[in-house]
């Protein structure tokens, strides 16, 4: 079985990379994704190399409160609330709407406990699976976390019981690993959700695995085929889906759940995190990670927070504001290639 570490690393290099790949197709149709993109899996963001959006940087700055807090939920609330404070004013491409109005809340003085806006976005789910695998010893503490988390952005219930599932799916992941048990991961789930129709969703999701329905048939009866919503009750089946029809094979499971179109970024970069959570980083394909093309956020980087999340005696501190002026460097030229995709999508192939 991988090791706690191998698993993390895993998770967070695996979230970038299910990010990176999905980011090209986001908001298209699974038809016009094919027609634009071709159905081999490859970067395609910039002349063949990739680069990660607000989610995997979501799933950064979570991984360094937890680092700063060492899982201590007042300390943790505090720390991810400055840090997505600061990292609203660096230019991120792609904000949602909730999550740019909570963070506006947060500037104007409002707590962690009260910048939430009522929605049932992705936001907490991009921040789940690190929550759960670092709580995976500790039911309590995960839903503390993932509580906490949510809130700060989203006050919808919906928003943290899909939060929650996909937390405790990292959780088994990080447990189990490929032996992981079906029955005993959905009974989990059907035990901790407490929305029947997000329950109920779940129950589709466990019959069509039980069935065998191939992921365009699973989709088609969740979302049709405009693909994959930015409502989190689409994305948390979707990526439920697909991470466990294809357990064993990264690959398979990353680039089925990016076929269906949508929200692609953040529906790869969950079933990524799950996958790698699972696999852990061998099984991920080294020419996706040699295509990633990210700074100050490299693939060394990522490893490295991983392994102070790892230490609980490992007290070295980030350098906050350079990284923060790194960052901003980095993001101007990225909103300019993610505008240049908007033009793009204005001519053919339709």
């Amino acid at each position: 079985m991988k090791s706690e570490p191998d698993k993390i690393i895993g998770l967070m290099l695996g979230t970038a990379l299910g990010d990176a790949l999905g980011l090209p197709r986001e908001g298209l149709s699974p038809r016009r994704a094919a027609a634009m993109y071709g159905t081999d899996f490859q970067h395609r963001f910039l002349f063949g190399r990739g680069m990660c959006s607000d989610d995997t940087e979501h799933a950064i700055f979570t991984a360094q409160a937890l680092v700063a807090s060492r899982g201590d939920e007042t300390a943790f609330a505090k720390e991810l609330a400055s840090r997505f404070r600061w990292w609203m004013v660096r230019m991120p491409a792609g904000i949602g709407w909730a999550t740019l109005r909570a963070g506006a809340k947060l500037w104007l003085g409002f707590s962690p406990e009260n910048s939430g806006v009522f929605s049932a976005g992705n936001g907490p789910a991009m921040r789940a699976p690190i929550l759960g695998a670092f709580a995976a010893d500790d039911l309590t503490k995960l839903k503390t976390l993932i509580r906490v988390s949510t809130r700060l952005t989203h006050t919808d219930q919906k928003a943290e019981q899909g939060a929650l599932a996909i937390a405790l799916c990292a959780r088994r992941a990080m447990l189990d690993g490929p032996a992981l048990s079906r029955d005993k991961l959905f009974g989990e789930l059907y035990c901790e959700i407490e929305c029947p129709d997000l329950s109920s969703r779940l129950k589709r999701v466990e019959d069509a695995l039980a069935s065998e329905k191939t992921t365009e048939e699973f989709a088609s009866q969740l979302s049709g085929t405009r693909g994959v919503s930015g409502y989190i009750y689409e994305t948390v089946p979707a990526a439920i889906f697909c991470w466990l029809n294809s357990l064993s094979d990264f690959r398979v499971a990353v680039t089925d759940v990016i076929r269906l179109g949508g929200d692609a970024d953040t529906t790869g970069a969950i079933v990524g995190a799950l996958s790698g959570a699972t696999l852990g980083q061998d099984a991920i394909p080294k020419e996706w990670i040699k295509g990633l093309a990210e700074w100050p956020h490299s693939v060394q980087w990522i490893t490295d927070l991983c392994e102070r999340l790892g230490d609980p005696t490992n007290r070295s501190k980030d350098r906050r504001f350079l990284g923060g002026v790194c960052i901003l460097i980095r993001n101007v030229p990225f909103m300019l290639i993610v505008i240049g995709h908007g033009f793009r999508r204005l001519f053919p192939p339709y």
